[in-house]
């Protein structure tokens, strides 16, 4: 039979412009829907407008620290629409760049959403498009709850549009998103209230790390509220909103911003006209090959809901392509050692099991802790401490984890996690000799462990 195309892609975000380009680059005839914009969650509502959002937070307190350091700075003042427009026109120079990226790889783009007729065919508006093969990349979506005052609610996807930014303001959730936020509001300025509804927040990251970043985030101002969550909203006369908690107590704020979490946007995907079959949260079911229960089907990135990091969905698209469309058909994701930052104040870098995992899987593990004031917090007069920790499987001498909270963790970890990532062990972290002075050195002069598990 002939087809359209060879791929049709749903969805141009992270893991469905990877696998386009790479699958047009390898030959095959490939068309990309997308309704919302190029370049999906992470450049326009998600890690590229955050980041810049977090670089500015930091200002202030570099202002403060500046004094320590014999410099006097003036009078000083924040303006949200400078920041907002300029975040705006550099989202909008990125949507241009994977416009051409598209293009000049050979990609086809049609504007519109595209929903699945049958195993072969995709309609986007009046247009009904063949393919041999359809690949869904539609992300995922922010959840709202149904509460008493839902319509007063902002999610990640408004908070970088606001027409004005909030002096008070309250984020629910528990996640990166939601920690994020707490620490780019309040370093804006505004009064911050994080909520969460269990005992702890940042659930699946090693526990040391959960306490220090909350002691962290009280240090610098942060209102953590844990076991605490919202039964309703009311819009004041004056604008403001009265926010009821569970425990008893109301809140007056300008804003509440909800990161509770997102589900994969498979609604009015037409996917009931297909085999493919859903999980219970609405995530679609692949196999190793990300292949759906449809033949022709496949799917990556957050819509599959294994690891929602843009890094993960790009290397899923790009496993895809290749084994559909080069000769060599045995490219495997790998989902072991994945490194990841929280991008809150201070910062979290993290690669490979927690303490509580790594006994569980290993039986002993030796257990590495450092905790200090960074070298530049010496003169600034600030009370940020860093702390570092790493785990050792006993049998095999190998580090089988690293945590860090601290001043550009992410950098940090990053480069560890190549070294953890292919195998190294605690004697070849010893015998590296650290940079100094750097906070990151102190990963390999940690000789002595806390204890043993």
């Amino acid at each position: 039979m002939s087809y359209d195309y060879d791929l049709f892609v749903i969805g141009a975000g992270s893991g469905g412009v990877r696998a386009s380009r790479i699958a047009a680059g390898l030959g095959a005839k490939v068309a990309v829907a997308e309704d919302l914009y190029l370049g999906g969650t992470c450049v326009n509502v998600g890690c590229v407008p955050k980041k810049l959002f977090v670089y500015g937070s930091h200002f202030a307190e570099e202002f403060e620290a500046a004094a320590g350091f014999g410099w006097t700075v003036g009078e000083t003042s924040f303006d949200w629409p400078t920041l907002r427009d300029n975040k705006t026109k550099e989202i909008e120079r990125l949507n241009g760049i994977y416009d051409n990226m598209l293009k000049n790889a050979g990609v086809e783009i049609i504007h519109g959403r595209g929903t699945i007729v049958d195993a072969h065919t995709v309609a986007v508006g009046d247009k009904q498009y063949t393919a041999e093969r359809i690949l869904v990349a539609v992300g995922g979506w922010p959840m709202v709850p149904d509460i008493a005052g839902k319509e007063h609610i902002i999610s990640s996807n408004e908070v970088f549009y606001l027409d004005e930014f909030p002096k008070r303001v309250i984020v629910v959730g528990g996640g990166y998103i939601a920690v994020e936020f707490a620490g780019i509001f309040q370093g804006y300025g505004s009064e911050t209230h994080l909520l969460y509804r269990g005992d702890m927040f940042l659930r699946g990251f090693d526990d040391d790390i959960r306490e220090f970043t909350a002691s962290e985030m009280r240090k610098k101002g942060v209102d953590l509220q844990f076991n605490t969550n919202v039964t309703e909203i009311e819009k004041q006369a004056d604008g403001s909103l009265l926010v009821s908690l569970t425990n008893g107590s109301t809140l007056e704020v300008d804003a509440v911003m909800y990161a509770t979490g997102r589900k994969s946007k498979t609604e009015n995907l037409g996917l009931e006209n297909t085999a493919v079959e859903l999980t219970a949260k609405g995530s679609i079911v692949v196999n190793e090959d990300f292949q759906t229960a449809e033949p022709s089907i496949y799917a990556v990135g957050d819509v599959i809901d294994r690891m929602q990091l843009t890094p993960v969905a790009l290397a899923e698209g790009m496993a895809l392509a290749r084994n559909l469309y080069s000769e060599k058909k045995d490219h495997k994701v790998d989902y072991d050692f994945i490194a990841t930052a929280v991008f809150c104040q201070p910062n979290i870098g993290t690669v490979g099991y927690t303490e509580a995992q790594a006994k569980e899987k290993y039986g002993s593990v030796a257990v590495y802790k450092s905790e200090f004031k960074h070298m530049k917090h010496t003169l600034s007069g600030l009370n940020e401490r860093t702390f570092m920790k790493l785990l050792v499987d006993q049998a095999s001498d190998r580090v089988v984890g690293c945590h860090m909270v601290g001043a550009d963790a992410g950098e940090v970890v990053q480069g560890l996690a190549v070294a953890i990532k292919a195998g190294a062990t605690k004697a070849d972290f010893d015998s590296t000799i650290g940079i100094h002075p750097t906070a990151a050195e102190e990963f390999v002069t940690m000789r002595e462990p806390a204890y043993i598990l």
